[in-house]
């Protein structure tokens, strides 16, 4: 073990032990406060990473066994939970985008429509983004094995090349608004992000429930008007040199007949992706629900030869998702039952008490929010903060509807806060055409803008849903 893990080690068995035996209030029982200290030292662990995170949430689960904190069979509860699956079903529908192709030759024929331009080049990645999204739960995989490879391949070819001294030419642009916009399409489905089964896991534990085509109705509009507004935003204030774009529809085309007709497989797969998005949105009329919907679809790709088992059984970064993602739904609901949660948020509503239930939600809101800059993961945000910041949500007079929405699309905006934001947001950084202080700079401006959209014109639209 190197001194950095051993060093982190230190740091996340000291802050676990400082907590397990600090004074805590009578009103809580001993289990609570002892899992909350775990719970903490958990998401230190995922921020610190000494370990991977699958490997953490097994020393977690250990932990809180072996100390009588929780039994075993709570432990390990939550590979019981039908949203751990979903995760880990559309990990491998995702699979079947890549190894077809069909993710890439969706990427470069919008290119080749809209590519003209370099607004229109941005747009295009967008576009391609949008579709991709609610198929492929990994915004890393998605966004960073599919999009950013494109992104970066059509800035070299303008000679825009940080190791030229050329990024700003037009890569800085197309790389941030590449990025930016992965983050909008995460918040518009519950299948584009990790991170958003597992809130709607906790949200089930506490009695209430969101289904995929609710999830998505909702941000449909929000979320489509930052997707057309976010790139406008980024070319006023940080412009590209190279305005227009005229190869690169041809750079595109050149791919797409490199890669010829749609392949028998790439067929199949378009074919149950379509019929994917139809069970997941009409399922609660047909009573199909979503994790029956990805197993059927997998069945399918598994059936016709799309994937093998191979590939399944290959497939590590879904097996970790699953256990680290079960683990952190088992904590988080282990600590509400065992009075956790119920308790802090009565601290909190303690704090706002008689203020105004729309003024103490925003500053709720604004806390939740920009308290990202402090996280390195969505997830280990949501499961650090989200249960409870609802639950008082909702104890000062908030709209139980309306908090959760608010909370489900923050927990993904925020993440284009900063270069480690999110899962590929190190990918883009680490190619060097952006730096941290436009990062942060114009990061901060589009959280602002994104939070008037999602904000300000979502409630209206979820009124005129019937959500609230």
């Amino acid at each position: 073990m190197q001194k950095k893990q051993i060093f982190n080690f230190g740091i996340i068995f000291f802050v676990g032990i400082v907590l397990w035996f600090i004074p805590h209030s009578k009103d809580l029982n001993p289990e609570g406060w002892h899992l909350f200290a775990i719970f903490v030292a958990t998401i230190l662990g995922i921020v610190l990473k000494p370990l991977p995170i699958g490997a953490i949430a097994i020393l977690s689960m250990c932990v809180a066994t072996i100390t009588h904190t929780i039994s075993l069979e709570v432990a390990l509860g939550g590979f019981h939970n039908t949203i751990s699956w979903l995760v880990v079903f559309a990990f491998f529908i995702s699979r079947g985008f890549i190894k077809t192709g069909l993710g890439e030759r969706i990427a470069y024929y919008f290119v080749s429509i809209f590519g003209k331009k370099t607004l229109g080049l941005s747009y295009s990645l967008l576009t391609s983004e949008l579709i991709l999204a609610p198929a492929i739960p990994s915004v890393t995989a998605r966004t960073g094995g599919v999009i950013f490879p494109i992104a970066r391949g059509l800035a070299r070819s303008f000679g825009s090349d940080p190791d030229l001294g050329t990024e700003r030419k037009i890569g800085s642009f197309l790389m941030f608004v590449a990025y930016q916009g992965s983050v909008i399409t995460s918040a518009m489905f519950l299948t584009a992000m990790a991170a958003n089964p597992f809130l709607v896991g906790l949200l089930q534990e506490a009695g209430y429930n969101i289904s995929w085509g609710m999830w998505a109705s909702a941000a449909i509009l929000p979320g489509l008007i930052s997707l057309v507004l976010m790139p406008l935003i980024v070319y006023k204030l940080y412009p590209p040199s190279i305005k227009q774009t005229p190869h690169a529809a041809q750079i595109a085309k050149n791919k797409l007949s490199e890669m010829g007709k749609l392949q028998s497989k790439e067929w199949l797969m378009l074919g149950i992706f379509v019929l994917l998005i139809a069970l997941w949105v009409f399922g609660s009329v047909i009573h199909i629900k979503a994790t029956l919907a990805a197993l059927v679809g997998l069945s399918l790709i598994l059936f016709f030869g799309v994937l093998d088992w191979k590939d399944v059984t290959n497939e590590s970064s879904a097996w970790d998702t699953f256990i680290w993602f079960s683990t952190l739904i088992m904590l988080a609901t282990s600590l509400n039952k065992l009075g956790f949660t119920p308790w802090f948020s009565e601290q909190v509503v303690g704090l706002v008490h008689g203020m105004n239930w729309v003024w103490a939600f925003l500053i709720l809101i604004a806390i939740y929010f920009y308290s990202h800059y402090f996280f390195a993961s969505s997830t280990a945000h949501v499961g650090a903060l989200f249960p409870s910041f609802l639950m008082v949500a909702i104890g000062i007079g908030a709209p139980p509807t309306l908090a959760i929405l608010v909370f489900a699309f923050s927990s993904n905006l925020f993440g284009g806060l900063t270069h480690y934001g999110s899962g590929p947001a190190p990918l883009y950084y680490g190619s060097r055409y952006v730096d941290v202080k436009s990062w942060w700079k114009f990061g901060f401006i589009l959280s602002l803008a994104n939070i008037a959209i999602w904000l300000g014109l979502g409630p209206i639209w979820w009124h005129l849903l019937g959500y609230w």
